[in-house]
């Protein structure tokens, strides 16, 4: 039987994870027969995309650099814009960001914030329940029908009048979706994340915003090739639901190192349906390390030295400041990850005003709006850019002044690599990782939301020195990052997380399980891609297509 799916599964289709009755109106026949033609359609360009990924990453490995490509230098010198900025995204100078949990989306669509992306991604651990009931959530958002009651705290919430619009952001090309098989093989989770939302909302959600829309965030894209794979995708829904051509609009976060070199090449792949780039600023971290993973001679300090005002950070934005601003579109800066400290007024004031002093330099910089992380800081950051920014946006700042070299994008940062970086590395990656396995992916962690992208730079820096042997500074006694001192590190840190969250809660979280599966990353011969295509196989619970 098909479990509940109306009118039966499509040919090829088979559903692998449970099928709970709230999932019916989501994974209808037609839903997932539109989510098979794409995975039949473009599953050879998804596989092409990530091969190609696989040779640019062996070519670094010899030796290479990353740098401009100049085969597309015609792209980059010429005179070509993006479409026109539908005029209901024309001011997004603050974005909140979250994972399609269903509290989350109302607290963020009613925050006073510009803009919501709720996130598949980075936010959200892709358990197949995370995965259908954000749609769930989504379509009730789209709608306007939805609510949550906390019966804890005798609380109802439901959207106000005025929201929020909506962005999604599914996954990148890389992550599978094992509990949805099409014609035997997982399908794409970026694909399904896009498909069942463009399915059951593009209708509705045009007609709440004017025939624009939906509106999408693309991660962790590498080249233009993977933009092109996304606007043709586009393209087949658009014309599919017979909706305006150009209606979908994409932000690509310039997140690895190997697209900042790509951004002119990606926004033209995208033209039609661009709506800017955003400075993905953790992820960049973690793809710098991951890009140079072969060169001996590239070791960051510590990660919280690694900070905007370094100039290869800097010179990234205000490249894509430029770059944005020549095509016509937005550019969009980082996340403040701040959360509100409410029993510490002073180290409150303190994290506030270090999320100030960096949205006042993303707005005189020229960005055109940022992210928040928390409803708390929505009101903070609407004032400095409010003060800073009286247009909608300031696509009109050119920075003609702005001159990067393929040399500033890769300038080492400087700063001292410390025993303690090594255990915040350890620490917070081991905690975001248990929770991520326990089906949580945004995680509130000394005073920060962290996300996955924390986790990426955490073992990635963590490998990076164990490799190469990292000389820590400020050590009374010459110490190198070997392997004995990184088991070490991780087995104090352990003791130390069951102290700080207790021993009944860390007996009964993933937090062993975690430890192990951290280290095995940090200790590898050779540094693995993601984190979570590892972890993700913790979380898969298939069960006998028999019983769907």
């Amino acid at each position: 039987m098909a479990g509940g799916v109306r009118g039966g599964l499509p040919a090829g289709v088979e559903i692998r994870g449970e099928f709970r009755p709230c999932y019916e109106s989501i994974l209808t026949h037609e839903a997932l027969a539109f989510v098979a033609a794409l995975e039949r359609e473009f599953r050879p360009r998804v596989k092409y995309v990530l091969q190609c990924r696989k040779e640019q990453q062996a070519r670094f490995d010899a030796g290479e650099l990353p740098r401009f490509d100049p085969a597309t230098a015609a792209i980059r010198d010429g005179d070509w814009t993006c479409a026109p900025i539908p005029d209901v995204i024309a001011d997004r100078r603050v974005e909140i960001t979250g994972p399609v949990e269903r509290k989350m989306i109302i607290n963020a669509l009613n925050s006073g914030a510009k803009m919501f992306m709720a996130d598949f991604e980075d936010s959200l651990a892709p358990t197949w329940d995370n995965i259908v009931r954000g749609q769930i959530n989504l379509r009730d958002a789209v709608n306007r029908t939805i609510t949550f009651e906390d019966t804890a705290r005798n609380k109802k919430y439901e959207l106000k009048e005025k929201t929020a619009v909506l962005l999604v952001r599914p996954r990148g090309w890389h992550l599978p979706e094992a509990h949805l098989e099409i014609d035997g093989e997982p399908a794409t989770g970026a694909l399904v994340d896009f498909g069942l939302y463009y399915f059951h909302n593009q209708a509705a959600f045009r007609a709440a915003h004017g025939q624009s829309g939906p509106f999408f965030y693309l991660p962790k894209m590498q080249h233009a090739r993977e933009a092109a794979l996304w606007n043709a995708v586009f393209e087949r829904a658009q014309a599919a639901a017979g909706a305006p051509r150009g209606s979908v609009r994409a932000t690509v976060l310039i997140e690895t190192l190997p697209a900042v070199f790509q951004m002119h090449e990606i926004l033209y792949a995208l033209r039609d349906h661009s709506a800017g780039l955003n400075c993905g600023r953790w992820d960049y971290i973690f793809s710098f390390i991951k890009t140079v993973r072969a060169h001996a001679d590239r070791l960051l300090p510590d990660r919280v030295l690694v900070g905007m005002t370094q100039p290869f950070l800097r010179n990234y934005t205000e490249l894509l400041i430029q770059t944005c601003h020549r095509r016509g579109v937005h550019a969009m800066g980082g996340m403040a990850a701040q959360i509100p400290i409410r029993d510490d007024k002073a180290a409150n004031d303190k994290a506030a005003e270090l999320v100030r002093a960096d949205k006042l330099r993303e707005v005189r910089a020229g960005h055109d709006g940022t992210w928040a992380a928390h409803p708390g800081l929505v009101p903070m950051v609407l004032e400095v850019f409010d003060a800073n920014m009286p247009g909608a946006n300031q696509v009109h700042v050119k920075r003609d002044d702005v001159s990067v070299t393929c040399q500033d994008l890769l300038q080492m940062p400087k700063g001292v690599r410390t025993l303690e970086g090594l255990r915040l590395n350890t620490r917070v990656g081991v905690q975001y990782v248990a929770a991520w396995l326990g089906g949580t992916g945004s995680v509130p962690l000394y005073n920060l939301m962290e996300d996955a992208a924390t986790a990426e730079i955490s073992r990635v820096q963590n490998w990076q020195w164990i490799k190469y042997g990292a000389m820590l500074d400020g050590e009374l006694v010459p110490t190198r990052v070997t392997r004995d001192v990184f088991q070490r590190v991780l087995a104090e840190e352990l003791e130390r997380i069951e102290r700080e969250v207790g021993a009944p809660r860390f007996r009964a979280g993933r937090y062993q399980q975690a430890a192990q599966l951290f280290a095995r990353q940090c200790l590898a011969e050779q540094l693995d891609d993601f984190l979570t295509l590892d972890a993700y196989r913790h979380i898969v619970r298939l069960v006998p297509s028999s019983r769907i």
